[in-house]
């Protein structure tokens, strides 16, 4: 009898040994570096600990996923100010946010060959405003921690740690996940490259449409501003024709008020961007892609001031840019802004349109001979009438003499990504690992590119980004995904996505490594090219990036 019940003890023993053995952590929770895109699917990675490395002036950027193998509701996230191991120093990170995913429903017109999912997918990409989020049972749940460098922070390893709680099965569990920060020597401040978004102040997104001049319009203004200077950004497009008030004078001709364009700059100013003001075009295509440039004109018809597009070598043009260059370079120059200032004229000037592009620059010249003309360019044929090139990455790869000789002859050359190039090219676009957003600057230091120019700050349609993250296009059949975009509307002004985040610290690289070719120019050409090996093609993995990274500002940490 004694020996059945022993054998019985045993058994239940061993059933509820095994029980314990298969009930799932209620909670799991593990570091991924933040170059890496997490999907939903995403499991638990035994990776060490992550320390983010950066200088003193930057941003240090960290990820952790969560995960459950039951319905999560209220998840949230927190993190105290992270502490100097060894000292009495603190950094203050912002509050964690929890990483969105959108819907990539059509794949770029030719998919890069790393293109991280097959579409349709969702991938992730906005850094959501939500204090708590649900998340559904075995799905990963990013979470992005900010910890911003003051410029004056003591060097050394700071420590903190991710506090997470939610409830699992109605009850309330919490999971920690330690964070660390080194911050060297290293510093960087004022960023070298010039760096634009093109923005719109008008959406027909549902939730951000403020009235034109009424206090919402001008303090969301303030919050793009804020919002650009916090991501590097130090040049702004502010367009001074449109904004400008023009009224018919006694005298017969046009009175000129830039009251309205100064408001623009000086919020551009008072929040870090400016930098460089990007004058906005006076022209544009007359009908489609092939069709000849026209300007806009303002005239005096019956009493009142009348818009007009008109060729640009016609008198109607001369006689209003005439008056409208010269008054803009008086303004420029008593507000001393003149030389922080240059001119667009019609965007993406192709060969079939130079005729019209080079009478535009014409007018420029002749009135304006102070104001330097950029342009976002698709040919190379425009000697003597542009002083700052911006051709897009494949015509700035396919035709890299011509660019070295203009900058040979004084010229300054950028470049800018958009709808193209694709492939293998580095962009911006959603379906693409992170780290080829953030070599974008790489490109810049490594062939001595001193701009980058995109289109898509926030051009959002009346569909919503979250949910369509495509965009039809009157050119090629569709935008790709995140191409319009790099931020989301907010409650309170915008967005920012990890493709945003990415950039940010890719123009931080950028000017650690000009840091370094000021001390060790082979040593920074050197590093540049580890990763960027040609104009389309890159050293992508993430551990080797960091690797290099962490040798450049050992480099510039050291005495």
């Amino acid at each position: 009898m004694n020996a059945r019940i022993t054998v019985l003890m045993l058994f239940l023993c061993a059933m509820a040994t095994a029980s314990s053995a298969q009930e799932p952590q209620m909670l799991e929770i593990w570091p991924v570096d933040p170059l890496v895109k997490v999907f939903r699917d995403a499991t638990p990675d035994k990776a060490p600990e992550l320390v983010a490395e950066v200088a003193r002036g930057e941003h240090a950027s960290l990820q952790i996923v969560v995960r459950s193998k039951s319905d999560v509701a209220k998840l949230t996230a927190t993190l105290a100010p992270l502490t100097l191991q060894g000292g009495n120093a603190v950094l203050q990170p912002r509050p964690p946010r929890f990483v969105g995913y959108v819907p990539v429903d059509r794949p770029t017109q030719t998919p890069s060959k790393d293109q991280l999912r097959k579409t349709p997918a969702d991938y992730p990409d906005p850094l959501l405003e939500a204090k708590s989020i649900d998340v559904k049972a075995a799905n990963a749940q990013p979470i992005w921690i900010t910890v911003p460098i003051p410029q004056d922070a003591a060097p050394g390893l700071y420590r903190g740690q991710v506090n997470v709680t939610a409830q699992i099965a109605g009850k309330q569990v919490t999971a920690t996940q330690p964070v660390a920060v080194h911050v060297y020597k290293a510093t960087v401040k004022q960023s070298r490259l010039w760096v634009t978004n093109w923005f719109a102040m008008h959406a027909r997104h549902m939730r951000i449409n403020p009235k034109p001049e009424s206090d919402e319009y001008y303090a969301l203004l303030r919050r793009y501003a804020r919002n650009m200077a916090d991501h590097r950004q130090n040049v702004a497009l502010i367009p001074p024709l449109s904004l400008a008030t023009f009224t018919p004078g006694p005298d017969g001709k046009l009175q000129i008020d830039f009251s309205r364009f100064d408001r623009w700059v000086e919020i551009f100013k008072q929040e870090g961007v400016i930098g460089l003001i990007e004058g906005g075009h006076i022209g544009g295509r007359k009908a489609g892609w092939e069709s000849p440039f026209v300007v806009q004109t303002k005239q005096i018809k019956d009493g009142k001031v009348v818009t007009a597009a008109v060729d640009p070598a016609s008198p109607e043009a001369d006689a209003f840019f005439a008056q409208f260059f010269p008054a803009l370079v008086k303004h420029l120059r008593d507000k001393g802004w003149l030389k922080s200032y240059v001119q667009h004229l019609a965007d993406e000037p192709i060969k079939g349109n130079i005729d019209t592009y080079r009478a535009m620059a014409k007018l420029a010249r002749k009135y304006a001979p102070e104001l330097r003309i950029i342009e976002a360019c698709h040919t190379k044929d425009l000697t003597g009438a542009m002083d700052v090139w911006v051709p897009q990455l494949n015509f700035l790869h396919h035709d890299f003499n011509h660019y070295q000789e203009r900058q040979r002859a004084g010229d300054e050359v950028w470049f800018y990504t958009c709808v193209f190039p694709q492939g293998e090219y580095a962009n911006r676009f959603i379906e693409l690992p992170l780290i080829k957003t953030r070599l974008l600057h790489w490109i810049n230091f490594k062939y001595g590119i001193t701009g980058y120019l995109h289109w898509g700050y926030n051009h959002w349609t009346d569909q919503s980004p979250f949910t369509h993250t495509t965009r039809p296009h009157g050119g090629p059949p569709y935008l790709p995904a995140g191409d319009a975009w790099i931020v989301y509307p907010g409650t309170d002004g915008p967005l920012d996505s990890i493709r945003h985040e990415a950039m940010r610290d890719g123009i931080a690289d950028y000017e650690l490594l000009c840091q370094l070719a000021d001390r060790a120019p082979s040593a920074a050409k050197d590093l540049a090219a580890k990763h960027i090996l040609d104009f389309d093609r890159y050293e992508t993995d993430v551990p080797k990036f960091r690797a290099t990274r962490r040798e450049i500002i050992e480099r510039l940490s050291s005495p």
